[in-house]
């Protein structure tokens, strides 16, 4: 991990472009650049987290948008049942140190 903006924060920034399919004053969500499912978002905070470690007790309403959001984006890819991931550290697969909730559907 370093000091410099994640590749979300930059997408959340309008740096670098993404295919963007919701967006709220908390959240953005967008279309995973190399989907591994047909249905493959990435439900991201805007506020620059790392990793589910570094998340505190003022963040339990940012989490819980982001929870209570995944079946309505669910609904609106015409899924009828989705599963989730969030990869947490180098060990657990994490590649973007910027939390975020892969939603995957078929």
């Amino acid at each position: 991990m370093n000091n410099e903006p994640s590749v979300f924060t930059r997408i959340i920034n309008r740096e670098i472009p993404a295919d963007i399919v919701y967006e709220d004053d908390k959240c953005i969500v967008i279309k995973d650049i190399n989907p591994r499912a047909r249905i493959h978002l990435l439900v991201i905070p805007k506020k620059p987290i790392a990793t589910l470690f570094d998340l505190t007790p003022e963040d339990k309403d940012l989490m819980g948008h982001m929870m209570l959001l995944l079946p309505q984006l669910a609904q609106a890819q015409n899924l009828d049942g989705f599963k989730t991931q969030v990869h947490t550290g180098e060990s657990g697969g994490q590649e973007v140190f910027h939390i975020h909730i892969h939603l995957l559907g078929n």
